[in-house]
């Protein structure tokens, strides 16, 4: 498992954000303090409190620099 932190401080950013990562097969989890939620759900993330940067956790085996190279835009 790999674990970045993320900003989604706006809807374009968080639409943009689910279809970027919908594309992957790997299991995408969002942290925000004792909330998990399933990233790929867009009703979900807008549950989380989007104004602080929420920690992705990418559920793979090997390495995920495909995944990480389109997560550039929403790291902090």
């Amino acid at each position: 498992m790999k674990t970045v932190k993320i900003s989604l401080n706006s809807i374009d950013k968080v639409k943009s954000f689910v279809n970027d990562i919908t594309k992957f097969e790997y299991d995408f989890d969002l942290v925000s303090g004792r909330y998990v939620i399933d990233a790929k759900s867009i009703m979900g993330i807008f549950s989380l409190d989007l104004s602080k940067p929420i920690d992705l956790n990418i559920h793979t085996e090997g390495g995920a620099d495909d995944v990480l190279e389109v997560l550039k835009q929403y790291q902090v």
